[in-house]
């Protein structure tokens, strides 16, 4: 495939997301025009509280706060992708190598057979007990396979791939274990859960999103260059002067607080880790430097694409979003694949 500038890409990314998320606050069940759209945020910002309309609360109580979530999301697990896929030297790795998607699952599962369903019961800053749970659930998973890759010499890639592997087959099992002990109601709550949702966002969530997404976006850039090296091996990025060992463990943390706050609040949104940062690979090379913003918009775009997607393809009702994630990633995946391999 023919690459193309990497700042034109940036560029266009940057100009594209805005129209995008503009345009998604016009589409819904309850179809709203742009100058509709418009009128409505220049009453919301001059008017009183007690004169809010319908169109106002449609706007910014319902569909602003889940596209914001969306963005979130979607730009977390993308970057996170990138970093995952540069750490491991493999463009087809993604974040759930590490454990966290998997973890999640089965502590949401294990909140939702506990509480006997009760999802929205036990509130903590706008958090369900499902949502505490996932993040819990995640985060000890990606301990545990850090542990069991890391020895006295180090961090082994190898081994955190292989215990990445064993601990999502143990948390599959696991999975399984609670959904044949849950009843109609819980088995159903497990699996729209696990296909992903944004229907229940909330400003809450959005600002933790928030700040989890300032921090990992601040600091993912700064090491850039230290992926940049371990791409041509841990030797070399040592000889290059990186502390190996550190960027490992701070990236896998980083990737685990992502990961772990994006699947407690939206639920499993599965292909955007791992095909957008392959698809900006394919179109400007490696360089973490323009990689990981190129993936962060790219990713913000495709799940507030998919979602917009979910609120009208079935209307009245709604697709969970990760079904839409999968529905417009993988095959656009594998016709890229096939690109490819024609060139070669």
């Amino acid at each position: 495939m023919r690459r193309i500038s990497s700042a034109w890409l940036l560029a266009t990314l940057a100009i594209l997301l805005p129209v995008i998320v503009l345009y998604s606050m016009t589409v819904g069940t309850v179809s709203i025009s742009m100058a509709e759209a418009f009128s409505a945020a220049v009453d919301r910002l001059f008017s009183s509280a007690d004169s809010i309309g319908q169109t106002q609360v449609i706007l910014f109580d319902i569909r602003l706060p889940r596209i914001l979530l969306a963005l979130l999301v979607g730009a977390i697990l993308a970057s996170t992708g990138a970093v995952m896929q540069g750490l491991f030297r493999n463009p087809l790795a993604d974040p759930s190598l590490i454990g966290v998607s998997g973890g999640a699952s089965v502590g949401a599962s294990l909140m939702i057979v506990l509480a006997g369903g009760a999802v929205e019961s036990g509130l903590l800053m706008g958090l369900s007990l499902v949502a505490l749970g996932a993040f819990v659930g995640g985060f000890a998973a990606t301990i545990l396979v850090y542990r069991l890759a890391t020895s006295g010499i180090g961090t082994s890639v190898t081994t955190m791939l292989l215990a990445g592997i064993a601990i999502g087959a143990l948390a599959g099992a696991l999975n399984s274990l609670l959904s044949y002990f849950a009843d109609n109601d819980m088995l159903r709550q497990i699996s729209l859960w696990q296909m992903g949702n944004l229907s229940a966002a909330n400003w809450a969530k959005v600002w933790i999103m928030a700040l989890v997404s300032l921090l990992l976006l601040v600091s993912f850039p700064r090491d850039s260059r230290a992926l940049n090296a371990l791409l041509l091996g841990e030797s070399e990025a040592r000889h290059l002067g990186i502390d190996v060992q550190r960027v490992k463990r701070r990236l896998i943390v980083l990737t685990a607080l992502g990961v772990g706050v994006s699947v407690a609040l939206a639920g499993m949104v599965g292909f955007v880790g791992l095909v957008i940062p392959h698809v900006i690979r394919l179109l400007i090379g490696p360089d973490h430097r323009w990689l990981i913003p190129g993936s962060a918009m790219a990713g913000a775009i495709l799940l507030v694409v998919a979602d917009s997607l979910a609120r009208v393809v079935v209307l009245p009702a709604e697709l969970p979003t990760g079904i839409l994630t999968a529905l417009l990633g993988a095959p656009f995946f594998i016709a890229l694949l096939l690109q490819q391999r024609r060139e070669v």
